[in-house]
């Protein structure tokens, strides 16, 4: 799946799980994270990392502190712009840890695979569903696995959770990043 496409589809199935929020001050399975992190986290980290590897600048936005609604749907749209914008199809993203990457493969592997596991954990603090596509999930743990090493070693994912054998792939996803899949918010 192409980078556009697929950003399309992960951002704005977290959009809906967004629009449903009712409580950003939420638990979530992250345990110093609240719903509005979630939030916070996509929208802070991404812009830096985009900025370091291309040189391109997204427009700052409401911050999810004050709004988180209105902080994603802004940022979201000028990823999706981003994507959707002819001149930057050959564009390329460059780091000293990965080397040079097409930017629609940076993007595709590092944000958009994280906003489509952050799904599960606002879906979850929030009581809505949390279901994610599971092919999705078994390719995205298929291709983390090999380099569980480093992806440890980075800082960026906690404990892997041990899951039962036979459990889905999204709950092996869950429990690779480090969430317990069977987790729920306090009453």
């Amino acid at each position: 799946m192409n980078a556009a496409r697929w950003h399309r589809e992960a951002s704005g199935r977290f959009s809906e799980v967004v629009a449903g929020t009712t409580d950003w001050d939420a638990p979530t399975p992250v345990a110093e994270w609240r719903a509005r992190d979630v939030v916070d986290h996509l929208v802070s980290w991404f812009p830096p990392f985009l900025a370091a590897g291309t040189g391109i600048t997204l427009p700052t936005g409401p911050s999810a502190a004050d709004d988180p609604v209105a902080a994603w749907r802004h940022h979201r749209g000028h990823v999706q712009a981003l994507l959707d914008e002819p001149s930057t199809k050959g564009a390329v993203y460059t780091s000293q840890m990965f080397g040079e990457l097409p930017l629609s493969v940076a993007v595709e592997q590092f944000y958009v695979a994280d906003v489509f596991m952050h799904t599960w954990d606002l879906a979850r603090a929030t009581g809505q569903d949390d279901l994610l596509d599971q092919t999705r999930c078994a390719e995205l743990l298929a291709g983390m696995e090999p380099m569980e090493k480093v992806i440890r070693e980075s800082g960026q994912f906690g404990t892997r959770v041990v899951v039962p054998g036979g459990a889905s792939a999204q709950d092996r996803l869950i429990g690779f990043i480090g969430r317990d899949p069977s987790w729920r918010p306090p009453s």
